[in-house]
């Protein structure tokens, strides 16, 4: 029997259902997209003084409310009659001039509380890209965008046992400059293991120049970033400036 022809427990094809539904029986959230774009660069490191590879992150001043004068990962609303690869693409030429490059698809942000406007879900796109090629432009709502270098850091690690397995928790330190800028944040992270489950939480503990939640989302950027690149030719040089990892202090 063809699908269209059955019946559901009201009686009606899925022609009939079709044509009744209400979009509007359940609440709908916003969604947006975020871009990550991540390049490495050349420059003496003040310990070294000498050439070293350096990671930047590329955000743009808020221009608007919230947040406004904060500075912020690149991206936007998801229009109605675009995929998120397309809204991606597009919030980010708006916003910053850069244009076909690739991306792919990081993480889905979807705590309730995470946008004071309303209830927003986002999905975080990253990117590394050669900064030289781009013509880097500040554009639409956002008032500047600049690269900043990252610096994450473990202050605090703490390991719990648990009935059924632990939880181990971590406290990083987030630092973004340039010339100009120096951006903060202290993002905490749960790892909790039980049984054969394992689940991650991050939560921002403190955040300083940085718009909505968007400290954990360059936090767990910088955490897949760095799996991808640890066994290239650069990653000793990154790993000094991305996650420099102390011995660890209990809370």
């Amino acid at each position: 029997m063809n699908e269209s022809q059955l019946i559901n427990k009201q009686g009606l094809s899925e022609e009939q259902f079709l044509a009744t539904y209400d979009a509007n029986k359940y609440e709908r959230p916003s969604v947006t997209v975020d871009m990550l774009i991540f390049t490495v660069t050349e420059e003496e490191k003040k310990y070294r003084k000498l050439p070293g590879k350096v990671l930047k992150l590329l955000l743009i001043k808020r221009g608007d409310h919230p947040y406004i004068g904060r500075w912020a990962i690149p991206g936007g609303f998801v229009n109605i009659d675009e995929s998120l690869d397309e809204a991606a693409l597009r919030e980010l030429k708006e916003e910053t001039n850069i244009d076909d490059i690739y991306m792919e698809q990081l993480y889905t942000w979807g705590d309730v509380t995470r946008d004071p406007r309303t209830r927003v879900i986002s999905t975080s796109y990253m990117s590394l890209v050669d900064s030289s090629k781009l013509d880097i432009k500040a554009g639409d709502d956002a008032d500047d965008t600049k690269w900043f270098t990252i610096s994450c850091e473990l202050d605090q690690e703490q390991r719990t046992v648990t009935e059924r397995g632990y939880i181990l928790q971590r406290l990083f330190k987030l630092s973004l400059s340039n010339e100009g800028n120096n951006l903060s944040a202290i993002v905490k992270t749960a790892k909790i293991v039980e049984g054969n489950v394992t689940k991650t939480e991050r939560k921002v503990i403190e955040s300083n120049g940085i718009a909505f939640d968007h400290a954990k989302i360059i936090e767990y950027a910088i955490e897949r970033l760095r799996n991808k690149i640890e066994y290239t030719d650069i990653a000793i040089d990154l790993m000094d400036n991305m996650v420099q990892i102390e011995p660890p202090k209990l809370f």
